[in-house]
């Protein structure tokens, strides 16, 4: 892992824990965020389109056997999913802006159903442009959820109804790749939440992609 991205993750981490570094905490988090989200700005500028939707590493046994394009799309749509409808309650990004038809994407979900030349064929399908407009809308709504929530809230739990609104909406496959994600969300409170997806994910799949776009010819 990257070092200053672990050393920013674990600070946070451990801020996050006590009221008196409450605020730090958050300050680390989101400085990790925009660190993240900077490096994945630079693929659209230094990338081709067929960059994001190559797979370099199509037999290797961690993440960055996907392409760059899913690995966006799954660290956003999973976000989105946790912040919106588990966290806040209210609607996601990605229905709310419309997002499906604008990406122009085939499916709804994380992705995680998907496997092998599925993965390529549902990144080369993506509009890039909006995929970019739709990470930066979350990012943006979920950073702003955090601030708003008081320290004594980082231990709530989410409530039942919530998780019936998620199995409702069909955004997590019931395939048994996919179907364990909202379970193991649910367990959480908001500070496990925060620190995975809303960290830790992101650190995942950027790193992911580093290596993805190593591979690249």
């Amino acid at each position: 892992m990257n070092r200053e991205w672990s050393e920013l993750n674990k600070a946070m981490q451990e801020k996050l824990r006590r009221e008196s570094t409450f605020a730090e905490g958050l300050d680390d988090l989101f400085t990790l965020r925009k660190q993240l989200m900077e490096m994945l700005d630079s693929f659209e500028t230094e990338l081709s389109r067929e960059d994001f939707s190559a797979m370099p590493f199509p037999n290797a046994k961690g993440y960055h056997c996907k392409t760059i394009a899913y690995s966006i799309w799954h660290i956003f749509r999973i976000e989105d999913i946790v912040a919106h409808t588990l966290i806040r309650g209210d609607e996601q990004v990605f229905f709310g802006g419309n997002y499906q038809k604008r990406m122009g994407a085939p499916i709804m979900t994380t992705g995680n159903e998907l496997v092998g030349s599925e993965i390529a064929e549902f990144s080369e399908k993506l509009n890039l442009q909006e995929l970019y407009s739709y990470i930066k809308e979350v990012k943006d709504s979920t950073e702003k959820i955090i601030r708003e929530l008081p320290y004594g809230g980082l231990k709530k739990k989410i409530p039942g109804e919530r998780k019936e609104a998620l199995l409702a909406l069909g955004a997590v496959s019931t395939d048994e790749s996919a179907a364990w994600l909202v379970d193991y969300w649910c367990r959480k409170d908001i500070e496990g939440l925060i620190r995975m997806p809303l960290s830790r994910h992101w650190i995942m799949h950027t790193e992911a992609c580093l290596r993805i776009k190593s591979g690249l010819k």
